[in-house]
C-alpha cells in the first residue's frame, strides 16, 4: 500500500521545505578559503575594464602576451559585478542563490518523476552536504544551476510524454543553456552527454522497434537530436572556438600526465578522511540500493540507470565530480526514497501531516550537524585569512619590490587580484597552470627537490619569492630557499605566506633593510633556531625582537605568537606564554604546538587532566603523533594510570621505532616500582 502524498500547499509541506532550505543554505554559509576566486575576481574586473575578453595572456609574466583560454570568463564577469557592488556579502548571496535555485530545480524534477512525498527533502539536504565542499565562489556553481535546469527540462519532457503528450515543448532551452555553460566552464561536456543519455532513452521508450532515426527522436524541429546538434554547434560561439572545448580532452590525453596536476587536490581521488561526515559514502550506497529497489519494482529507468553509477564512478576518480554526482544523483534519489518510503506502513510514525512534517524537518535540521561542527569549515560569513597572501601583498606595495617574482600558481590568483595589470607585478604561474611544460614540471618538482628549484631559478633568475607557510608534508621549497642565506633575504612572514628577497639583485637595498635574521620561515629551521636560542642568549633575545616585529606586521602571525610564548615559557613567564598560545588558537583553532604549549604551562603547575585535555585538542587536529602519544602517556603515568600510559608508549614507539626515550620510560613503567 502506498501512503497519500501531502499537498503542496499544505503549510506543515511547506514549514519542512522551508527549514529543508536552510539547512542547505547553512551547509554552504562556510567561510571563504577557495584560492581561484581571486583570479576568477581579477578577470572579472579586467573585462569590465578593457571592455573586452582577452585572448592572449595578460596575467603571467613570463607567457606575457602568448595565446590563452579561459573558458570561465563569464564567470568572472559575474562574480566581480557581485564584488565591486557588494562586497563579501554579493558572494555569499550568490553561493545562497545558485544552491538554493540548483536545488529547488532538482526537487521541482524530482516531483515530475512522481515525488510528492516530504522523504525526498531528507534526500535534497543530504545531496547539498555532498555537495558542500564544492560551493565555494567558483564556475561551478553556475554550472550546478544549468546542469539542474537541464535536468528539470528532461524531466518535464518526460513527465508530458507519460501523460500523453503536451502542448509545448520545453526543450529548445537546452540550447541557451549549452552555449552559457561553454562560457563558465571546461565541464560543458556534461551538459551535451545528460542530452545524449535523455535523448536515446527518449528514442527507446518512444519507439523501441523502429528505425535507427526515429529511435533517436528526430521528429521535427524540437526533436532531441536535433537539439542536441544545435547545442554543440553553439557551444563553438566561445570567444576561442574549438580550443575552449578541445580543453577537456586536452586535459585527459596530456595535462593529466604531468606533475604539476598531481598536486591539485580537486583532480586527485577523494580523501575518504575529509568525507567521513557529508554523507558521501551514504549516498553512494544508498543510492544503488534505492535504483536497485526500483528497478526490480518498476523496471530499468534508462537515463538513472546510465547517469548516477557513470558519475559515481568518476567521483572515484577525481574530487572535481563529487558535485554533478551529488546534483545528477538528487531527483532520482530523492524519487527513490519517497517511492521506497511511501510503499511501507510505518506504524510508529504518526499519520497526520503535520507530524509527518515535524518529523522531516527535524531530520533535515539534524542531517547536516556532523558535517557543519567537525569538517573544520565554520559556519560564518567570511574568509579564512590564510589562503591568501594579503599580508606579503601589502609588503610588496608598500616597498617597492617588482620585478621577476616566483609563487606557487595557487598564490597566482591573489597576485593579479592585487596587482594587476601592473606587469613588473604579475605572478609566475596563475591558477590556471599557464607556462611552458619545462616550467610547469620545475615548479611542482621544485617542492621535492632543491636542484628543480635551482634549475627554474638560474633560467630567470627571480628577483623575489612568495611562499605559502602553510606546509605539508611533500612542501620543502620554504625551507630550501630560506636555508640559502646568502641569496636570499627572509623580509615578511605570517600565516599565509612569507616573502623572500635576491640580496644581489635590484631589490638589494630592500633586502638588506628588512631582513629577517633569526625569524625560522619554514617548519625546518624552527627546531635548529629554538636550539640556538637555547644556548646562546644574544640569539634568544634577537629572536624574541624578531618575532615581535613579525606580529606587529601582520596580524595573522599565530605562529610567530607560538614561537614567542615558547620563549616566554623558557623565560619563566607562563602567564604571557598562556596569553600568547590562547591568541594563537583564537587566529586559528588548529594552529600547531598551541595545545602543546599550554599543556606544558599546565604540568608546570600540577594541573595534569587540564595537561591532558590539551594534548588530546593537539592529537585531535594534527593526528597521531609520536611524541604527543609519550606527553600524554607521562601525563597517565603521572596520574597512577599505568595501564593507559603503557598503551600510550606502545602507539608512540609504533609510530616511531626509534625514540630511546620513549623507549626506557616504557621500561620504567613496566618494570613498576623499585623495593
Amino acid at each position: 500500500m502506498v501512503s497519500p502524498a501531502p499537498a503542496l500547499t499544505d503549510p506543515a509541506f511547506l514549514a519542512a521545505l522551508l527549514v529543508a532550505a536552510a539547512a542547505i543554505a547553512v551547509t554552504v554559509s562556510f567561510a571563504l578559503f577557495e584560492t581561484d576566486m581571486w583570479q576568477h575576481l581579477a578577470v572579472g574586473r579586467a573585462i569590465a575594464t578593457l571592455r573586452a575578453i582577452p585572448t592572449r595572456q595578460i596575467w603571467t609574466w613570463p607567457t606575457y602576451g602568448s595565446p590563452d583560454v579561459d573558458p570561465s570568463w563569464s564567470f568572472g564577469l559575474l562574480v566581480w559585478t557581485l564584488w565591486s557592488r557588494f562586497g563579501l556579502a554579493g558572494l555569499f548571496a550568490w553561493r545562497w542563490a545558485s544552491t538554493l535555485a540548483a536545488f529547488g530545480l532538482l526537487w521541482a524534477a524530482a516531483r515530475r518523476m512522481g515525488a510528492r512525498g516530504l522523504a525526498p527533502l531528507v534526500a535534497l539536504v543530504l545531496c547539498a552536504l555532498v555537495y558542500r565542499q564544492r560551493s565555494q565562489v567558483r564556475p561551478e556553481t553556475l554550472v550546478a544551476v544549468l546542469l539542474a535546469a537541464q535536468l528539470w527540462i528532461h524531466e518535464g519532457r518526460r513527465a508530458a510524454a507519460r501523460a500523453g503528450g503536451a502542448a509545448s515543448d520545453p526543450i529548445p532551452w537546452l540550447v541557451p543553456i549549452a552555449w552559457i555553460w561553454a562560457n563558465a566552464h571546461i565541464t560543458y561536456w556534461i551538459g551535451l552527454l545528460v542530452q545524449c543519455v535523455y535523448m536515446l532513452d527518449h528514442g527507446y521508450r518512444d519507439a523501441p522497434a523502429r528505425g535507427l532515426l526515429v529511435r533517436l527522436g528526430l521528429r521535427g524541429g524540437r526533436a532531441p537530436a536535433l537539439v542536441l546538434a544545435a547545442s554543440i554547434a553553439i557551444s563553438f560561439a566561445n570567444p576561442w572556438g574549438w580550443r575552449t572545448l578541445w580543453q577537456p580532452f586536452d586535459y585527459v590525453l596530456h595535462w593529466r600526465h604531468e606533475p604539476i596536476f598531481a598536486t591539485i587536490g580537486e583532480l586527485l581521488p577523494p580523501d575518504w578522511k575529509f568525507n567521513r561526515t557529508n554523507g558521501l559514502a551514504v549516498l553512494l550506497v544508498g543510492g544503488a540500493l534505492l535504483m536497485a529497489w526500483r528497478t526490480l519494482r518498476t523496471g530499468v529507468d534508462r537515463a538513472e540507470i546510465v547517469l548516477v553509477p557513470l558519475f559515481a564512478a568518476l567521483t572515484f576518480q577525481s574530487v572535481r565530480f563529487i558535485g554533478p554526482f551529488a546534483l545528477i544523483a538528487a531527483p532520482f534519489v530523492a524519487r527513490n526514497l519517497d517511492a521506497w518510503v511511501r510503499s511501507r506502513r510505518w506504524r510508529w510514525i504518526p499519520r497526520s501531516a503535520t507530524a509527518r512534517a515535524l518529523l522531516t524537518g527535524i531530520a533535515c535540521a539534524t542531517i547536516g550537524i556532523p558535517e557543519w561542527t567537525l569538517s573544520g569549515w565554520p559556519i560564518r560569513v567570511g574568509l579564512i585569512e590564510t589562503y591568501r597572501p594579503e599580508g606579503a601583498c601589502d609588503f610588496i606595495a608598500a616597498h617597492g619590490v617588482r620585478g621577476r617574482g616566483f609563487n606557487p600558481f595557487s598564490a597566482g590568483g591573489y597576485l593579479l587580484f592585487r596587482f594587476w595589470p601592473d606587469r613588473s607585478r604579475l605572478p609566475f604561474m596563475d591558477i590556471h597552470q599557464a607556462g611552458t611544460t619545462e616550467d610547469r614540471y620545475l615548479s611542482s618538482r621544485a617542492e621535492e627537490t632543491p636542484a628543480a628549484w635551482q634549475s627554474l631559478d638560474r633560467k630567470y633568475r627571480f628577483d623575489y619569492a612568495l611562499l605559502w607557510t602553510r606546509q605539508g608534508a611533500a612542501r620543502r621549497l620554504i625551507d630550501w630557499v630560506a636555508a640559502d642565506t646568502t641569496t636570499w633575504a627572509l623580509v615578511f612572514s605570517d600565516d599565509a605566506a612569507a616573502l623572500f628577497l635576491r640580496r644581489d639583485g635590484p631589490l638589494a637595498a630592500q633586502a638588506d633593510s628588512f631582513a629577517y635574521r633569526y625569524l625560522p620561515a619554514g617548519r625546518a629551521g624552527m627546531v635548529s633556531v629554538m636550539v640556538l636560542s637555547l644556548s646562546d642568549s644574544a640569539a634568544h633575545r634577537g629572536l624574541e625582537a624578531e618575532l615581535e616585529r613579525a606580529i606587529a606586521a601582520s596580524p595573522q602571525n599565530g605562529r610567530a605568537k607560538t614561537l614567542l610564548a615558547s620563549l616566554a615559557l623558557l623565560d619563566g613567564e607562563p602567564e604571557r606564554a598562556t596569553l600568547l598560545a590562547e591568541d594563537a588558537l583564537r587566529l586559528d583553532p588548529t594552529r600547531p604546538g598551541a595545545h602543546t604549549l599550554l599543556a606544558r604551562v599546565a604540568l608546570a603547575s600540577n594541573r595534569t587532566r587540564d595537561a591532558l585535555e590539551h594534548l588530546r585538542r593537539e592529537t585531535q587536529a594534527q593526528g597521531e603523533q609520536a611524541a604527543l602519544d609519550a606527553e600524554m602517556a607521562a601525563c597517565w603515568a603521572r596520574l597512577g594510570e599505568a595501564g593507559r600510559a603503557r598503551a600510550l608508549y606502545r602507539r608512540a614507539l609504533r609510530l616511531n621505532p626509534y625514540d630511546e626515550a620513549t623507549r626506557e620510560s616504557l621500561k620504567v613503567l613496566e618494570a613498576g616500582p623499585a623495593r
